[in-house]
């Protein structure tokens, strides 16, 4: 289950800025081990400001129109990851959080989709459950993606031969890694996992509908990278997310063998839905009896 630098940057056969048709050149092939070193590079250094940002003392967030909170450290990894996708694949689109000019796109069959500080609450609380999120989508799949706890020192990554964690030290690969692969679940004592910040008695309510044998809290997306670890069997999420919260982490659940399910049907959660939002979902292993 489980499994040198020029003027002109070229990109899938294309030198950036050259002229031709747009969907025929986003749709080309990408070089997924390209592609991986490029998106673990970006979450990296996004890693390295907002770190800068958090270790420099308490940190003031600002309402956006939404009433979620943004701070510098958003602001900051997004400017590093809005630029250097836009520099190294500027035919595919990107659409993040922050920057509300690219919530308007449509009609393109492959896009990256980021979040450039997944649980700022955490953050501002300084709980070190945060995450830099950058995923590609394609045809609605979230097919590639890495996940960065720069606070734990955890960076989950698709991976261009299978999904693999790798030990950040100093903002660097240090060398050791393991591969993911979801757990087979005991559904007599299954392992859950639940939002620290977003807990609510739906939620509860829900779970109590299942044998527990352990409950675990944690923010952002790392709860979808527990369960690609084989920490976790099962994440039931009844509340509301936006895309950019999950495509990342739900990548890399996919990569690792799990499956990510709309509660109300079943069927695969997809992504591109207008607006943004995300139907109530529920993360686990296949094995995992609903």
């Amino acid at each position: 289950m489980c499994g040198g630098c020029s003027d002109n940057i070229v990109v899938n056969g294309f030198i950036a800025g050259e002229t031709g048709n747009f969907k025929e050149r986003a749709n080309m092939q990408i070089d997924q081990a390209r592609l991986e070193n490029v998106l673990t590079d970006l979450a990296l250094n996004a890693g390295r400001a907002i770190m800068a940002i958090y270790d420099a003392g308490p940190v003031e967030a600002t309402a956006k129109a939404d009433d979620s909170p943004v701070t510098a450290a958003d602001l900051a990894a997004d400017k590093i990851i809005g630029e250097g996708l836009a520099a190294t694949y500027p035919d595919i689109p990107a659409v993040t959080e922050e920057a509300a000019e690219s919530h308007a796109l449509t009609d393109s069959p492959r896009f990256f989709l980021v979040d450039p500080l997944d649980g700022t609450k955490e953050f501002v609380h300084r709980r070190g459950d945060f995450t830099v999120n950058i995923a590609l989508i394609e045809d609605g799949n979230a097919t590639a993606g890495v996940v960065y706890a720069p606070a734990k020192g955890r960076l989950f990554v698709t991976g261009a031969t299978g999904p693999v964690e790798y030990t950040v030290e100093d903002f660097k690969l240090s060398g050791a890694s393991r591969s993911l692969c979801v757990a087979t679940p005991d559904n007599a004592a299954l392992r859950v996992v639940a939002s620290k910040s977003h807990r609510d008695k739906a939620t509860d309510d829900y779970i109590g509908r299942f044998q527990v044998g352990e409950f675990k809290s944690a923010g952002s997306s790392l709860k979808f990278c527990l369960l690609a670890a084989g920490e976790a069997d099962f994440y039931p999420r009844l509340g509301r997310t936006m895309e950019w919260d999950t495509a990342a982490g739900h990548a890399v659940l996919s990569a690792a063998g799990g499956v990510v399910l709309r509660f109300d049907d079943h069927q695969p959660l997809v992504y591109g839905k207008q607006g943004w939002d995300n139907p109530f979902f529920l993360a686990k292993s296949p094995d995992v009896a609903i």
